[in-house]
């Protein structure tokens, strides 16, 4: 049993005390979590005595006149203020109000709050907010995991010309409206490559992994001897292109960090270089510290906790020297994120020259991994001692521990979520549309306590209604779209909250049942929400089919129940699915014969269930429809497994048709699974308008 007082400190906290499982069961967390949640909040929680001091001063902290950002939402709030106040505005109009209403010509943006009551004056941000972003386009788009998706130019891994080329065809010959890849935030600059795109380094920076070496100006300009070097370091990764093997990211980046420091060397011309140190002057201290963390991480690893402690501190003097003495490589760094800048703004440029209303869509990860550069470069604004992951599931029934230390709330709070702001806003600068993954981490967030399992965390909640007004500003300056993925346990009130902002949910097919069960027809769905039949941690369709992700969990060693139980139930869920298909007239073939087929091994149909799948999707009122590369192709392999490390090539795997055979970005124009597979979307396709499905 939980102690009472430790329960009520947890809960003035947002700290849960009970959580409702997958399976509908009320759990209690343990006390054990709770103080271990709590001593990482900063609580003292030793003694009764202490936990009663604790309670005193949050009681004397809940009698300030402002919150560190007072959050309003234009036109839908008429008592967001905290009574008379002085308005400091953006436009640096001052303005004295009295109530808590917002006055309706205050902007859009971030401004500044004071409030005085008797001697005691305080000042705030204060952040106005859309009431609602305006209604996503109604269309669908390719999804993909851009480093699976090689061509004939790139070096082992598909990168940004990969990405321009993908959206340029998508959109100009299929009439797609978006591209969704997977987070291309900076992974470790220097080999080992973390694999996972989902465990990253920075959120705010991106990878240089992805960079088209012979698209930087540059090589262009380089003597022929230099071109011919570079060339050759490039043709040795697209050797590998058309090998079904596991991705290689270090034989990649190698060659591609190799190529990158020759042509650093070389000088830029004057529009170059103002272009240059114009972003550099942009970007500012946030730049050159994730710089010099790169810099610092060549000499000592990728992880900070493991660096002389003296380095351990960002803003310290060592670091300071530290940055001096290796200036050539923070230069470098800073270099490489400048033309990342340039290659993915030309990306989005292309997607939106090829007729996408959105164009590229980028997803932002949960976290990043401890160690990393953004902990270090704010420290105090992570949790120590807690990672971040999932309780069990149905697909995960051992729960998942993502290795990612959380933000603090309150400390992230005081600091006007200044990080958080960055990071989003570079997230629009480079695409017209954003997916959150896991997007309750605008709500609240799975601790898991160092050395416990995922079994044995809880759930901590943030301030939902400033991380969303945060979110939702910097679309609206950014004409962009925002997709959560609102998945598994969701509390009812934030779906509510995402619709009410006309931020989309998700809608995963196969999760789409009744009360009952039962598959929901079409039409039932969600009409605020981007609707995909599976996601990256799911095998695709014909996996799904075949039954591989029960054996591959089986031969892991993650089913929590019998393998034949699991296979009754997925043949049992599948039937109906099947059934569904062949009422709503969308697949010929009965569901027996493909059944049958299936149990004999044979994929004799699964095109036509692929396909016919499709159809259901096309048929939903989601406002956004996506289609993963993978299903389009023909891939059966699964890209990611939770719970599994190396045991599985999770994030290495080539995109490859039925029988594995490797595809690249210039045979998808031509392939025929991919073209029946996308038929429910090329056939009747209706005129051009905010609800239809072409340009």
């Amino acid at each position: 049993m939980v102690d009472d007082e430790l329960s009520d400190l947890a809960r003035a906290y947002r700290v849960a005390t009970h959580y409702e499982d997958w399976q509908g069961k009320d759990v209690e967390v343990a006390p054990d979590t709770l103080r271990a949640v709590l001593t990482a909040l900063g609580v003292d929680v030793s003694s009764r005595a202490a936990i009663r001091d604790e309670t005193a001063r949050l009681a004397e902290a809940g009698r300030r006149l402002l919150p560190p950002v007072v959050v309003c939402r234009q036109g839908a709030d008429d008592s967001c203020l905290p009574g008379d106040a002085t308005l400091d505005l953006a436009d640096d109009r001052v303005l004295e109000v009295s109530g808590k209403a917002l006055p309706p010509d205050v902007p859009i943006g971030w401004h500044r709050i004071s409030a005085r009551r008797g001697a005691r004056a305080e000042s705030a941000a204060l952040l106005v907010a859309p009431k609602s972003l305006a209604p996503a386009p109604r269309t669908w788009g390719l999804t993909a995991q851009l480093y699976s998706v090689r061509s004939r130019g790139s070096w082992g891994l598909g990168d940004l010309r990969d990405l321009a080329d993908l959206a340029t065809w998508s959109g100009r010959d299929l009439g797609a409206g978006f591209l969704l890849i997977n987070p291309l935030h900076a992974a470790e600059p220097s080999p080992p490559i973390t694999a996972s795109p989902y465990s990253p380094l920075s959120r705010r920076f991106a990878s240089p992994l992805y960079l088209r070496v012979e698209d930087v100006p540059e090589f262009a300009a380089a003597d022929p001897d230099e071109r011919d070097r570079i060339a050759g370091l490039g043709r040795l990764q697209r050797d590998t292109d058309v090998s079904a093997a596991p991705l290689d990211r270090d034989g990649s980046w190698t060659a591609k960090k190799t190529a990158l420091e020759m042509l650093h060397r070389l000088p830029r011309t004057a529009a170059r270089e103002a272009s240059y140190r114009a972003f550099l002057a942009e970007q500012g201290e946030p730049l050159a510290l994730f710089a010099t963390w790169c810099a610092l991480a060549e000499e000592h690893g990728a992880d900070w906790r493991a660096w002389p402690a003296e380095l351990q501190d960002a803003h310290g003097p060592a670091v300071a020297a530290a940055r001096d003495r290796l200036a050539d490589r923070v230069g470098f760094h800073a270099w490489l994120q400048w033309l990342l800048d340039g290659q993915l703004t030309a990306a989005q440029r292309a997607a939106k020259d090829a007729g996408m209303p959105i164009g590229i869509m980028h997803d932002l990860a949960v976290g990043v991994r401890g160690g990393s550069a953004d902990e270090w470069a704010h420290r105090d604004l992570f949790a120590p001692g807690i990672s971040v992951g999932a309780p069990p599931d149905e697909f995960n029934q051992r729960g998942q521990d993502w290795g990612q230390p959380p933000w603090h709330p309150q400390r992230l709070a005081d600091a006007e979520y200044g990080p958080y702001r960055a990071m989003v806003a570079t997230a629009f600068r480079y695409g017209g549309g954003l997916r959150l993954d896991h997007a309750m981490q605008l709500s609240r967030l799975w601790w898991v306590p160092e050395g416990g399992s995922p079994a044995e965390g809880t759930y901590v909640g943030y301030d939902s209604e400033a991380l969303l007004a945060i979110l939702t500003t910097e679309a609206e300056q950014a004409g962009a779209v925002v997709v959560g993925e609102d998945l598994g346990t969701v509390e009812a009130h934030f779906r509510d909250a995402l619709a009410e902002r006309a931020v989309l949910g998700t809608s995963l097919l196969w999760f789409e049942r009744d009360a009952k069960g039962r598959p929901k027809p079409p039409e039932h769905w969600r009409e605020l929400s981007l609707a995909t039949v599976g996601t990256h941690d799911m095998p695709p369709i014909t996996g799904i089919l075949h039954g591989d992700h029960i054996a591959l969990r089986e031969r892991l060693g993650l089913l929590t129940r019998p393998a034949a139980v699991e296979t009754d139930e997925q043949r049992e869920q599948l039937a109906a699915w099947l059934a569904l298909l062949r009422d709503e007239a969308l697949l010929t073939t009965s569901p027996a014969t493909v059944l049958a087929a299936l149990r004999a091994g044979s994929d004799e149909h699964d095109a036509e269930v692929v396909a016919a799948l499709h159809g259901l999707l096309r048929r939903s009122p989601a406002r956004l429809i996506g289609v993963s590369l993978t299903d389009a192709a023909g891939e059966r392999r699964t890209q990611n497994q939770p719970g599994t490390i190396d045991e599985y090539p999770n994030w290495r795997v080539p995109l490859a048709g039925p029988g594995g055979r490797p595809i690249l970005l210039e045979d998808l124009p031509d392939d025929p699974y991919l073209h029946a597979a996308l038929a429910p979307f090329r056939d009747d396709v209706p005129a051009a308008d905010s609800d239809g499905f072409g340009r």
